[in-house]
C-alpha cells in the first residue's frame, strides 16, 4: 500500500511535524508499505517531496532555496508571497493537485500538527477526494484543536472544576491591563498560565510567577502573537542588534513569524520590518503594535495547577472500544516548560507508569477513556493532565495527532503494551481504515483495502525471519545507537532485531522491546532485576488481542544468558 505521509503545513508546529513525517518515512514497514512523502508548504500546496530531502535537518534547509534567501535572514517561503504562483523548481519535487492524490497514494498518513492540520480542515479535504487518513475523524479533530471548548467539554464528561477565564483581543486595552491584572488574581490567584487556544507543541504557553504586570503584559501578548515596542528601546539597538531580533521574530519556535500586520500593513520580511520600523520611530512615533497575520482572537487564561504531570495515550480496540495506555509522569528539569525546554535534551524526564497507588493510575486511565468516548475521538489521543496532592485527577489539552519523533510518549506507551515503533505505525494505518470505514463514506472500496492489508499483515506476522542481535554496552551512547538499529531492522521488515544489553557483570540480558524505548541506559538497568508494574501487566492483558494480530506472541520477561551463544544458535552479531 502506498502512503503519502503528509508534513509540513502553514502552522507554527511545521517543524515538529517535519520530525513526525522523518519518523513515518524511516520506520513504516517497508514490506507492508511503501512511504511517499508529501510535503505541505506555507502557501497550502501540495508537494510530492524529492525523497533525499526528507534528511534536511530542518524545513528551511531546502525550502525555500537558498537562493530566495535576502540579507542574510533565514526565512520561510511565506517571506516571499511572490512566490505562490511560480513554478515549483524541480530539485523540490512535483506539485499534486488534490484530484491527483489517488495516483500517488492509497492512504495518508498525517503527521501535520496545529491550525489547518489538525483541526478537521485537512481531514475534510481528504474525504471530499475519498482518501481515508490517520487519526480521528472530522468531529474528534475540531474539539481536539480548541483548548477552550476542551476545558467546558471535559467539564461535561468528569465533572472537574478548573479555574480559567477566557480573554478576547477586544478586551486587551493598554490603560485597562492593571484592572485586568488585578481581577485575574483575584479571580484565578497566582501564578497564572496563559495559553493561545489553537496551538500545540507548548508553543504559546507563558506562565505569570511573580506579580509583576510587566511580566503579565508580555505573557498575553506573546500568546496573541504580537509584539509592543518602546521607541527607547528600537533606538538603542545597533543593526547586528536589529538583525537578531529580525530573525528571532522569524523563528516559529520562539518569534510571532511572518507575515505581521504592522502600521495597518502586511509585512512579509524581517528586513522590511526592520526598515519600517526605522521610518516609523524616526517620525517621532513612541510606540509600536506588531501582530502575527495569523495571531489568536483570544486567549486562555489558567489557575496554575501544582501536582504531578502526567501524558497518556489512548488508543481503540479492534472494536471501537478505548484502551487507554500507561500513563507517563513527565518530570520537569526546568522552571519555564516552553518550546525550546520540551524539545531540549533533559529538560526533563519521564516515568511510566505516574508515581502514586495502581488504583490511581487505574483511576487516570478510566478518565482517560471516558473522555475519548465522548469527545467524540477516535483512532488515537494524547492527553495530558495533573494529579494533584489531593488525589485530584485535572485534564487538559487532548491531543489529536501526538508528536511522532521515535521516543515520543505514544510510542514509549504502545512500547508497553508490546508494539515497536513500526509496528505502532501499522496500527495506526489500520484502525484509521476500519474508522474511516465507519464514516459510511466510500465504504465498500475501504473494506477492500482493509482485508487486503489485514491479510498482508497476517502474512507478515507468520512468516519466519531471521534473528540478529544488536549487542550494546552500559553508556548512552551504545543504547541510542542500538534503538536506532534496533528500528532500523524493524522497518526493513527482513529481520527480526533481538536487543542485548552486556552488563557490568558480564551477562548479557536480552530485552523486551518496552525498554528500548527508555531515556538512559541507567532507566534500563533499574528494570532489569525489578518486577513488571502492575498496571503495565494489566494494561497489556487488555491489549493482548491487538498486540498478537501486529507483534505475534510477545515476552515481557527479560531473559538473563551467560553467553551470546545461548540466545541464538547460530548467533548472528
Amino acid at each position: 500500500m502506498r502512503i503519502g505521509i503528509f508534513f509540513g503545513g502553514p502552522s507554527r508546529e511545521r517543524e515538529i511535524s517535519f520530525a513526525g513525517g522523518k519518523t513515518a518515512f524511516e520506520y513504516l514497514d517497508k514490506s507492508l508499505f511503501e512511504p511517499v512523502p508529501v510535503f505541505v508548504d506555507s502557501f497550502g500546496r501540495f508537494i510530492l517531496l524529492e525523497k533525499e530531502l526528507m534528511y534536511s535537518a530542518e524545513i528551511r534547509e531546502f525550502y525555500p532555496l537558498k537562493s530566495a534567501q535576502l540579507n542574510g535572514f533565514k526565512t520561510y517561503i511565506e517571506s516571499f508571497p511572490e512566490l505562490a504562483d511560480q513554478p515549483l523548481p524541480a530539485e523540490i519535487g512535483k506539485l499534486l493537485a488534490p484530484s491527483e492524490f489517488k495516483q500517488h497514494f492509497e492512504f495518508a498518513f498525517l503527521a501535520m500538527h496545529g491550525p489547518d492540520c489538525e483541526d478537521g480542515a485537512i481531514q475534510g479535504l481528504l474525504e471530499w477526494y475519498r482518501i481515508p487518513y490517520s487519526g480521528p475523524g472530522l468531529m474528534g479533530s475540531a474539539v481536539g484543536i480548541d483548548k477552550i471548548l476542551q476545558n467546558e467539554m471535559i467539564a461535561l464528561v468528569n465533572g472537574q472544576q478548573k479555574k480559567s477565564w477566557t480573554l478576547r483581543f477586544s478586551q486587551w486595552v493598554p490603560r485597562e491591563y492593571p484592572i485586568l491584572f488585578q481581577v485575574l488574581k483575584k479571580h484565578l490567584g497566582l501564578p497564572l498560565v496563559i495559553k493561545a487556544p489553537h496551538q500545540g507543541s507548548s508553543i504559546g504557553v507563558a506562565i505569570v510567577k511573580e506579580d509583576s504586570l510587566e511580566e503579565f503584559i508580555a505573557a498575553v501578548n506573546q500568546c496573541f502573537f504580537q509584539i509592543e515596542l518602546d521607541a527607547n528601546i528600537w533606538n538603542s539597538l545597533d543593526r547586528p542588534e536589529k538583525q537578531a531580533w529580525g530573525q528571532k521574530i522569524a523563528n516559529l519556535d520562539e518569534g510571532i513569524g511572518f507575515p505581521v500586520v504592522f502600521s495597518g500593513e502586511t509585512v512579509y520580511h524581517p528586513a522590511n520590518l526592520i526598515a519600517k520600523l526605522d521610518e516609523y520611530f524616526a517620525s517621532g512615533q513612541e510606540h509600536a503594535f506588531i501582530s502575527s497575520s495569523n495571531g489568536e482572537d483570544q486567549v486562555l487564561i489558567e489557575e496554575f495547577i501544582d501536582g504531578q504531570e502526567f501524558s497518556c495515550g489512548c488508543i481503540q480496540l479492534s472494536d471501537g472500544k478505548p484502551l487507554a495506555l500507561p500513563p507517563s509522569e513527565v518530570i520537569k528539569m526546568v522552571k519555564v516548560f516552553d518550546f525550546n525546554a520540551k524539545y531540549k535534551p533533559g529538560a526533563s524526564r519521564k516515568r511510566i507508569p505516574v508515581d502514586t497507588t495502581l488504583e490511581k493510575n487505574q483511576e487516570i486511565q478510566q478518565v482517560i477513556a471516558q473522555v475519548f468516548q465522548q469527545l467524540g475521538i477516535d483512532v488515537c489521543v494524547r492527553i495530558d493532565g495533573f494529579l494533584t496532592g489531593d488525589g485530584t485527577i485535572l485534564l487538559h489539552d487532548p491531543n489529536t495527532i501526538p508528536g511522532m519523533s521515535p521516543t515520543s510518549f505514544i510510542f514509549k506507551q504502545m512500547a508497553e503494551i508490546g508494539l515497536n515503533v513500526t509496528q505502532a505505525l501499522t496500527y495506526l494505518i489500520r484502525q484509521s481504515i476500519r474508522e474511516r470505514i465507519r464514516s459510511g463514506k466510500n465504504t465498500w472500496e475501504q473494506r477492500r483495502l482493509l482485508d487486503s492489508l489485514d491479510n498482508q499483515i497476517n502474512l507478515n506476522r507468520t512468516t519466519e525471519k531471521p534473528s540478529e542481535l544488536i549487542v550494546f554496552g552500559e553508556s548512552d551512547e551504545e543504547y541510542v545507537a542500538a534503538r536506532l538499529k534496533y528500528g532500523q531492522l524493524n522497518a526493513e521488515g527482513k529481520i527480526k532485531p533481538v536487543p542485548v544489553l552486556k552488563g557490568a557483570d558480564g551477562k548479557f540480558y536480552k530485552l523486551t522491546n518496552p525498554l528500548m524505548f527508555k531515556e538512559y541506559v541507567s532507566d534500563v538497568e533499574a528494570l532489569l532485576h525489578t518486577e513488571r508494574h502492575p498496571l503495565l501487566s494489566e494494561t497489556s492483558a487488555k491489549a493482548a488481542p491487538t498486540t498478537a494480530f501486529y507483534a505475534g506472541e510477545v515476552n515481557y520477561q527479560v531473559e538473563v544468558h551467560s553467553n551470546l551463544d545461548s540466545i541464538l544458535s547460530p548467533a548472528i552479531n
